[in-house]
């Protein structure tokens, strides 16, 4: 199955998005051919969840990421994830992610995601 990496990313965050809100194991929710690439991103933020919120939670000022809504706090989770991966451009990743939080959250939550992630980006890219 080839999908783009945007339809791909929206479903890693969907799959987080279920595995969080339910509590059910991440294996389990998984409906129909789920490609590559979002198996293997929601599996490994999955398995990444304290350190990932330990960094959201260090760039989110004031907010810890258990405090930020379940849509905000994966697709976040999504996007620090590939941004210590590397392998997407910083610009690509933001900009993926506020788009995400616009269109199933708020445009307050795109303002939010873009501004933890700016922040996150900048430490990255200092470290």
């Amino acid at each position: 199955m080839s999908l783009s990496r945007r339809a791909s990313r929206r479903t890693a965050f969907f799959l987080l998005y279920q595995w969080d809100v339910t509590g059910q194991p991440l294996a389990s929710l998984y409906e129909g051919e789920v490609d590559d690439f979002a198996l293997e991103t929601a599996e490994a933020v999955g398995g990444r969840v304290e350190e990932l919120d330990a960094r959201i939670t260090a760039a989110a000022e004031g907010w810890t990421a258990d405090r930020l809504g379940a849509v905000e706090r994966n697709i976040l989770r999504v996007a620090t994830y590939e941004l210590e991966e590397g392998e997407v451009p910083l610009e690509v990743v933001i900009d993926e992610a506020v788009t995400l939080a616009k269109r199933y959250a708020s445009d307050e939550a795109g303002r939010l995601v873009n501004g933890i992630l700016g922040r996150i980006a900048r430490g990255t890219e200092v470290a």
